[in-house]
């Protein structure tokens, strides 16, 4: 029997998702032990666990590096990879919005060239012009997007809510809801083939794990 490996996104969603491991019975002792260590392995099971940047997750299943990840739908939307997604987990619940200054509500679509700031420049791409029909003008940020509307970089923000109070604490506000997100547990499409009986037993589990932690 092969190793079946699991690419993880680093922190809290890999947190989350070792415990539902380990409660389906998979040894996660070593990843939860503090160390620089990249790969963990589950003898027993025949599973490796690798921990990778949130936004690699989807490459490293897509390209067969990993049969099984477990990474938030915003990454899924941004990286658009080819692969299964299996499970809605439940867990890492959050917004994609469009925000900006309060006073913007209900207008944006009256504004020409509207200025996008986001670290999400394809979901923001997707959601204006796919779904709106509005030509923007992306600006790709990687750190405080907030600033961009603050500092006259641009209009308007997409980006992830949870509270929403940095935005409140800067005066912005949600303006559109552009999708809700959350972690999801995806899948190599060759994997599926060669070792369908062994992820959908773990599927299954996950899925009577999440549905449990829901109600």
């Amino acid at each position: 029997m092969r190793y079946l490996t699991v690419a993880l996104a680093k922190g809290r969603l890999a947190e989350l998702a070792m415990d539902i491991f380990i409660s389906i019975g998979m040894d996660c002792s070593e990843m939860k032990e503090k160390s620089r260590k990249l790969i963990f392995t589950d003898e027993k099971n025949k599973m490796k666990f690798i921990l990778v940047k949130a936004s690699d997750v989807p490459t490293y299943v897509e390209y067969g590096a990993a049969d099984i990840g477990i990474v938030g739908k915003d990454t899924l939307l941004e990286e658009s990879r080819n692969l299964y997604e299996m499970v809605d987990l439940g867990f890492g619940k959050c917004r994609m919005c469009v925000c900006g200054r309060p006073e913007l509500k209900g207008r944006l679509d009256e504004i020409t060239n509207l200025k996008v700031a986001s670290k999400y420049p394809n979901i923001a791409r997707k959601y204006f012009q796919d779904e709106k029909g509005q030509t923007i003008d992306i600006i790709k940020l990687n750190g405080s997007v907030e600033l961009g509307p603050l500092v006259g970089l641009s209009d308007v923000i997409v980006d992830i809510v949870e509270t929403g109070a940095t935005l409140r604490e800067n005066g912005l506000d949600v303006l559109e809801v552009v999708c809700p997100l959350s972690a999801r547990f995806v899948v190599n499409k060759v994997s599926m083939k060669m070792e369908k009986e062994r992820i959908m037993d773990m599927v299954k589990a996950f899925m009577q794990k999440t549905e449990g932690s829901a109600e």
